[in-house]
């Protein structure tokens, strides 16, 4: 699950209130909009001068997250993503730059986790998506069906833009990673349009910010805390923050299933952590909160260990912390 709940209408009241603050300092008004897209709600708020050039940049930064949209989605059977679902086994197919891109990037974070983020692992999300909506579980022989399906070594990239499928029933689901990279593009397309400092929310659960508000050292965010007791929170500056989470146990019963599956069990995860991890991009902060939900707090820390300036932090519903910090540090509301 994505973190997104109320933590997102008070970022915003929070905005507003540093808005107000600064605009008789520094003549800079505080622009926010809203889109759904990608199945969540999007939100950008930016500090500009002109009011009138922060709104048309944020138009534009959302026109590209829907462009994303229409490359990435496994829901539109006329995106670039399904036709490559569909046309790419043992041929090699021809996809746009950024489908491309962000597949090669799920690649890399799979190899960093020796196959625990998967992109190729559709065939059991879908197949598990019955189960989470009140269906049976699905037999031991459909388990392994659906998981003969699944490795990423079935993919091969041929730069700059070809892609093969190397087995009959690959298909790709980039739902752990497409939000982070939306989000960059977003990043991208405000700075071309002048835009230095403002907060890009993609449904809470991956959020980027530019610069900071005006007097400020940075945009203030708290991280996901299903204890409610260690409030984690955050100083962002030009640098990106995602959350994950695995679904709860539905009404249907405790042992439902929840929406991430681990591809090397075939089966949901189990486990109560929530991780949030910072990151210089969306994309990696993104690939690596699922990755790191999936690898659990020791190899997670480990993985970690390798990367400079990325921070993650696992939190339980018991206050249990483990923290791996080796870039922004994550501060606590609450004394440990």
């Amino acid at each position: 699950m994505r973190f997104g709940d109320l933590r997102t209408a008070v970022l915003i009241i929070l905005l507003f209130c540093l808005g107000s603050s600064a605009q008789s300092s520094d003549r800079q008004i505080l622009v926010y909009k809203k889109k759904y897209i990608m199945g969540t709600v999007f939100e950008i708020a930016a500090y500009e001068r002109s009011s009138e050039q922060a709104s048309v940049a944020i138009e534009m930064a959302f026109q590209e997250i829907l462009r994303l949209d229409h490359l990435m989605s496994n829901y539109n059977p006329e995106s670039a993503l399904s036709h490559l679902n569909q046309s790419a086994h043992f041929h090699a197919e021809k996809v746009p730059t950024d489908l491309y891109n962000v597949i090669q990037q799920a690649m890399h974070f799979s190899k960093l986790s020796n196959g625990k983020f998967d992109i190729t692992v559709a065939p059991l999300v879908n197949l598990w998506k019955a189960a989470l909506s009140g269906e049976s579980i699905p037999s031991v022989a459909q388990q392994q069906q659906a998981q003969a399906c699944v490795g990423y070594e079935k993919i091969l990239l041929t730069p700059p833009d070809q892609i093969t499928f190397q087995c009959d029933c690959v298909q790709l689901d980039l739902g752990a990673i497409g939000k982070g990279y939306a989000v960059d593009r977003a990043v991208t397309m405000l700075y071309s349009l002048g835009i230095r400092n403002a907060l890009i929310n993609a449904g809470g659960s991956t959020i980027f910010a530019m610069g900071s508000p005006p007097g400020k050292s940075g945009w203030l965010v708290h991280l996901r805390d299903p204890s409610h007791r260690v409030d984690p929170y955050v100083m962002l500056n030009n640098e990106s923050v995602s959350t994950s989470e695995q679904s709860p146990a539905s009404l249907l019963g405790r042992d439902s299933a929840g929406h991430i599956v681990d591809p090397t069990t075939g089966q949901p995860l189990k486990t109560e952590f929530a991780v949030s991890v910072v990151a210089p991009t969306a994309t990696l902060s993104d690939g690596l909160s699922t990755t790191l939900l999936l690898l659990r707090p020791v190899q997670g820390k480990s993985l970690v260990s390798q990367m400079p300036d990325v921070s993650a932090i696992w939190v339980s519903p018991k206050a249990q912390i483990e923290t791996a910090t080796y870039g922004r540090h994550i501060l606590f509301g609450t004394k440990l």
